[in-house]
């Protein structure tokens, strides 16, 4: 394993140990909501701490970027960290048992490396770039579907973005017709790590931030998919409107949303 990677799983273990030993007491947990239908509770912060620390003791010149923190470092540095501490918040809170810790390395602005770990399962999903996926040490690999049919795609519902609605909805009628089921888990991170572990044979969604893309990103294309923005371009990390699958049924998906597509989601 890649020593940086080392480092990365070591604190996606100790996030999820913080969150883990949190689902026990979910009456203790505080949670405000930072924006519309958006939850932040001490956990997650608790959790996001201990990776910046374990981070900063190994790489102290190191950028850091962080969902709850934002820049804790800007040094120009070659090495940006994009951190999720907990993806899968109001799952959480609700006791629902789907979330996870999400860790990527950017350098000199390309991914590097990924760990997308699930507490509760103890499954670690991991990356290098050119080194391929692992699921616990195992290698994975997205499917080989040749088109929609017979797939189970992921998707994560534009609650935050419901001026989109129309468009998500007619997207999801198409792809309802023609895959076998779609799911909607709460865990984008997840979502994507399914993906590149064959679970899911697609995944789409509207408005994410690097954060909740940057781990699943590296992991589903190390595991032979593709990932790209609605209309087969790179800007995914910026729009934050993601398609990942493997080559075949993303080309599928982005020929079934295109005519569903308002200008704003061909950016």
């Amino acid at each position: 394993m890649h020593p940086m990677l080392n480092i990365a799983v070591r604190a996606a273990r100790g996030a999820g140990n913080i969150i883990a030993r949190a689902c026990g007491q979910l009456d203790m947990v505080q949670s405000i909501q930072k924006g519309t239908n958006d939850f932040v509770t001490n956990v997650d912060k608790e959790a996001e701490q201990a990776i910046v620390n374990i981070l900063r003791k190994s790489y102290p010149d190191h950028d850091i970027i962080a969902e709850e923190g934002g820049e804790y470092t800007n040094n120009n540095s070659d090495y940006q960290w994009v951190i999720d501490p907990l993806d899968g918040t109001t799952n959480f809170i609700k006791g629902i048992p789907h979330f996870a810790v999400s860790i990527a390395l950017r350098y000199r602005g390309k991914l590097d490396q990924a760990v997308i770990f699930d507490p509760l399962r103890g499954e670690v999903f991991t990356a290098s770039r050119g080194g391929g996926a692992q699921l616990n040490g195992r290698r994975i690999r997205v499917t080989s579907l040749p088109d929609l049919g017979g797939t189970v795609l992921a998707t994560g519902f534009p609650f935050k973005h419901k001026h989109h609605l129309d468009a998500y909805t007619e997207t999801f009628k198409t792809f309802f017709t023609e895959a076998a089921d779609i799911r909607r888990t709460g865990s984008a991170a997840l979502d994507l790590a399914y993906v590149a572990a064959g679970r899911f044979d697609g995944f789409w969604e509207i408005g994410l931030k690097p954060w909740d893309i940057a781990a699943g990103e590296l992991i589903v294309r190390e595991a032979g998919g593709l990932v790209s923005d609605f209309v087969g371009g790179n800007n995914q990390m910026k729009s934050g409107n993601i398609v990942a699958a493997s080559p075949k049924v993303l080309q599928a998906m982005l020929k079934g949303m295109r005519p569903h597509l308002t200008d704003s989601l061909m950016k």
